[in-house]
């Protein structure tokens, strides 16, 4: 990947084109001006993988281009990386190379950083790793710096700890998260403060509680925690559930209940149609909620939990797909008016925008 192509021009442009193709998608939808928050050209990335590709004695680094995946495309320098991935990069490419044991079957690395330098490096291979290969890593750990697993087949070595933690600035708090390997994260840093921030700013007027689906390891859900009495979040999966849970200790905040399930079953259990257990030390009557957060999958929001959210007086969608954000709003406009509308360009060069949505119930 050439540097040439990384520009601050060249981002603005294609920054503006995305801008213009999502006013054109939501040309029908009635919504504000956008709100455009872009990103660094370069430098940009928390996380990367890249699949380790080998030709007789050597191994580098490859990606596959979208619908080829047959032929790699190797990759001697990516700027898109944060700074400690460029760093430490080459590093063990070349310690890979030099150790037999380590490069043997390995197919996969993945690498996990923060903003403050701290990374943490998966080494995934096709094959069982025992006590040498054991050896050998925790000697490369202490070289690089780093925390390390290996990963195989039923196999996960942890050489060190399996998670970083990320430091983030929303307007004049910092906010600290606990970001387990393998979990989702939001990949760029700087757009996720920036995203927060929007969140952040276009609730402070809402009052009252808010309940939150998809909470993740609570990266919205602890600096929204200000904006209200009480929060209500809910999470599907077991490993984020416990990030969130911890992320709150770490943070200091305890107005935030989470429950782990879906967003089906948090409906039938606000209207009663039968108990959950994960809800028997909370109590869903002592709540006045006015305000629902959905951050969604790609595929957005399913009829059911469209439903739910127009049950809210203010729903706050952040969507990482336009186009389901867009078909979800042709349903909840029914009920509710777009207030607010933003961009957040995660992924500069590419044509991945997020968008985030502030409805409010119309009179």
């Amino acid at each position: 990947m050439t540097e040439q192509r990384f520009t601050l021009d060249a981002y603005q442009d294609q920054l503006q084109e995305k801008t213009q193709r999502i006013k054109t998608l939501f040309a029908d939808s009635n919504i504000p001006e956008p709100e455009v928050y872009g990103s660094t050209p370069t430098g940009f990335r928390m996380r990367a993988e890249f699949k380790v590709w080998h030709e007789g004695d050597e191994s580098f680094y490859a990606m596959y281009r979208p619908g080829e995946y047959k032929t790699p495309y190797r990759i001697d320098n990516f700027p898109q990386a944060h700074e400690t991935i460029s760093q430490l990069m080459p590093v063990l490419l070349s310690e890979i190379n030099a150790c037999e044991l380590i490069r043997r079957k390995l197919f996969q690395v993945e690498f996990l950083t923060t903003l403050s330098g701290e990374a943490l490096i998966t080494l995934i291979y096709h094959k069982k790793l025992d006590d040498s290969w054991q050896a050998k890593a925790e000697a490369l750990r202490e070289r690089l710096g780093v925390s390390l697993i290996g990963r195989s087949r039923k196999q996960k070595l942890v050489l060190g700890q399996d998670f970083v933690t990320e430091t983030l600035q929303v307007n004049e708090r910092q906010y600290r998260y606990q970001q387990i390997e393998s979990s989702f994260t939001q990949p760029n840093a700087r757009v996720c403060e920036k995203m927060l921030g929007w969140a952040v700013n276009h609730t402070r007027d809402c009052g009252g509680d808010l309940v939150e689906l998809y909470c993740g390891n609570g990266n919205f859900t602890l600096p929204l925690a200000n904006n209200f009495n009480r929060v209500l979040a809910t999470e599907l999966a077991k490993s984020s559930v416990n990030s969130a849970r911890y992320n709150m200790q770490l943070n200091g905040i305890d107005n935030i209940d989470i429950a782990r399930m879906s967003s089906e079953d948090f409906s039938q259990a606000m209207d009663k149609v039968r108990k959950f257990r994960r809800l028997k030390d909370i109590d869903l009557d002592s709540f006045n909620f006015s305000t629902i957060f959905v951050d969604p999958p790609r595929a957005g929001l399913d009829p059911h939990t469209t439903a739910i959210t127009q049950r809210y007086d203010t729903i706050v969608y952040v969507s990482c797909n336009p186009e389901t954000l867009h078909r979800d709003l042709q349903e909840v406009t029914k009920t509710h008016q777009v207030s607010a509308f933003a961009l957040f360009d995660q992924f500069p060069f590419t044509h991945h925008i997020e968008c985030g949505a502030i409805l409010k119930r119309r009179i």
